[in-house]
């Protein structure tokens, strides 16, 4: 426990001679404690001084039901018959002279020590008839609480001195608490008094609470400083020298030290393994970093795909159109996954063009089961060129001809929407009545070598492209105005039969309806004049511009050449030979030349000539 040493004075108590009664009573003192923050200690001995008396220091708190409430006492006699070694009384100078012995209680002084912490303290001293009567001799007793340690020579001088003001100052042990608080209590208040490293202890000695402050295990110092408590380097004392064998090496730990095998081995296995834990740890981190960075990449890519969709037109298409996301095959159009064409393609790589042109790249590709197609993917993309995507898809959706390319389906979950053709092999038919790769502007363009197309294959694609025509206007479950009918826009397929497509600048027009006012859209030299500047769209339309395409059969010119200064175009000249009969004078040599019968080129150039009237009522039409 935590004392400390106080000086305490104490007073004789006289007695009456005669009785041998103290004059003062015999109870000597009673209470708890010192005051509210000390409390007698356990370390201290009960000392009694006199003659004949009987001291005793008995603990009146009843809390702990104990029987044995005389904590300490003793009895003190005197030998009036003067033996060596007593303590015996000069009249002549009333003193006592201090024999060198023990206080046994032989001697007029007897000690005692505490069994035990009185809680509640009562000390009394009573005179004892003896046969000696020897307290006769001296009227005066003491009785002293007195810190163990203290030499015997300090008190026994105190036999018969009995003056009334004469006190005797003593060193007294007591013990110390800090508050009238519980451990409990005192760690939740802002005045708690133990330090870092310290623990709080409970005192238990007496009735009201309070509490001191011990250093925790391992460390030393002063608890109720801030740091008082410091680490004990167990290693660098003794002690700790001697807890560990000689081949082990001694760690200091806080508050405490380890013992490490000095063991080269075990400390390189022991190396191996953190250094193991520490590489296998670092991958599991990059590890898991990369999967959070790519599941993040993959939510945002989720985000975009969503967002692009649905700008593309997707939700519009979806309850537009039936489509499939199992495969290509069969009737329905197929929602691609950006991936998917993306394989396809080998990310549209430049080598897989099959053409290029001012508003779209198409490039060839091959599915993971071999089937190959065409991905048309445009350069820009803006509300307009998204409105004619979607229109494309809505009327190629309605189309079924063999002469009209077959749309297999789309990919919206990319910032361009890409739109995925049936394959054509033998380009455009541009590209070979012209003969001349450079011009074509077509994006769907495949590149084979071109051939001299005969006058037979050539009457035979003029026929299926007005077949195609015809089913458009005629036949389709709502006719259809392509506007944009030329011979870059005109397919050939292995046979070399010819594949009307493009269809982004196509209207639907309803039955009840002779034409539609829409902004001006085609391609100059193809367009109808009267389109061009009524804006009044219809079947003849489409027409005119089948009537440009026979006149380019027929000569294999450009409907408007580039390299020539005021040229009036291929369909002034054609028109106006025709008139002069100079006909044969602008016929492409080629299929002229093994010609037998010059009426049927008459016959289609007169064809051409009323698909090219100025007046639209005049025009053929497609039935």
């Amino acid at each position: 426990m935590d004392t400390i040493t106080i000086v305490i004075p104490f007073s004789p108590y006289p007695y009456n001679k005669s009785s041998g009664k103290n004059i003062y009573g015999d109870e000597y003192s009673t209470g708890k404690y010192i005051n509210e923050y000390f409390s007698v200690s356990i370390k201290n001995n009960l000392v009694a001084i006199g003659c004949d008396i009987y001291a005793y220091i008995k603990d009146l708190d009843n809390s702990s039901r104990r029987q044995d409430n005389i904590v300490s006492g003793c009895a003190s006699f005197c030998d009036s018959g003067g033996a060596k070694g007593s303590l015996l009384y000069d009249s002549s100078n009333a003193s006592y002279s201090a024999s060198s012995t023990y206080c046994t209680g032989n001697h007029g002084c007897c000690l005692s020590a505490f069994s035990r912490m009185p809680r509640i303290l009562f000390a009394s001293i009573q005179t004892m008839n003896t046969e000696k009567t020897s307290w006769t001799s001296s009227n005066c007793t003491y009785l002293l609480v007195v810190e163990k340690g203290i030499a015997e020579s300090e008190f026994t001088q105190l036999l018969g001195k009995c003056k009334k003001d004469d006190y005797y100052n003593v060193g007294q042990a007591v013990n110390w608490v800090i508050g009238n608080v519980s451990c409990d209590k005192a760690t939740r208040t802002p005045k708690y008094a133990c330090g870092k490293n310290s623990r709080c202890v409970d005192d238990t000695t007496r009735p009201t609470e309070g509490y001191r402050c011990n250093c925790s295990p391992g460390y030393q110092g002063n608890p109720y400083l801030p740091n008082g408590c410091q680490d004990i380097k167990e290693c660098a004392s003794q002690q700790g020298k001697h807890s560990y064998p000689n081949d082990a090496r001694c760690i200091n730990t806080p508050g405490s030290f380890l013992c490490d095998p000095n063991d080269v081995k075990l400390m390189l296995t022991i190396q191996l393994f953190l250094d193991v834990v520490a590489a296998v740890t670092f991958v599991i981190l990059i590890a898991v970093c990369l999967w959070l960075c790519k599941r993040l990449q993959k939510r945002e890519e989720k985000k975009a795909k969503q967002k692009f969709f649905k700008r593309n037109g997707g939700l519009l298409l979806r309850q537009r159109i039936p489509f499939s996301e199992e495969s290509s095959g069969g009737s329905l159009l197929k929602l691609f996954f950006k991936e998917e064409l993306e394989k396809a393609t080998d990310n549209f790589n430049e080598s897989r063009i099959l053409g290029k042109g001012g508003a779209s790249t198409v490039y060839k590709g091959m599915l993971s089961d071999g089937s190959i197609l065409a991905v048309k993917k445009s350069n820009k993309m803006d509300e307009d060129q998204i409105e004619q995507f979607i229109n494309e898809i809505l009327i190629l959706s309605q189309i079924n001809h063999r002469y009209i390319v077959k749309v297999l389906g789309c990919c919206l979950e990319i910032d361009v929407p890409l739109l995925v053709y049936e394959y054509i092999s033998n380009g455009t038919l541009s590209s070979h009545i012209h003969r001349n790769r450079s011009h074509n502007s077509d994006p769907t363009v495949s590149k084979p070598s071109t051939i001299i197309l005969s006058w037979d294959h050539r009457l035979r694609i003029a026929a299926e492209v007005a077949g195609a025509i015809s089913y458009m206007h005629s036949c389709a479950s709502t006719p259809i105005l392509h506007r944009d009918i030329k011979s870059s826009n005109i397919l050939l397929d292995d046979a070399f039969r010819a594949v009307v497509f493009e269809f982004g600048l196509s209207r639907l027009l309803s039955v009840d309806k002779t034409h539609l006012t829409t902004l001006v859209g085609g391609t100059f030299g193809y367009m109808d004049p009267q389109y061009f500047r009524s804006g009044q769209l219809n079947d003849k339309c489409d027409v005119y511009a089948f009537g440009v395409v026979l006149a380019e059969l027929l000569t294999s010119q450009r409907v408007v050449s580039s390299n020539i200064i005021e040229d009036p175009g291929l369909v002034k000249r054609f028109t106006l030979l025709l008139k002069q009969n100079l006909i044969f004078e602008i016929l492409d040599t080629e299929i002229i030349k093994d010609l037998e019968d010059e009426k049927v080129i008459l016959a289609v150039a007169k064809l051409a000539k009323r698909c090219l009237n100025y007046n639209a009522l005049h025009r053929e039409g497609q039935a």
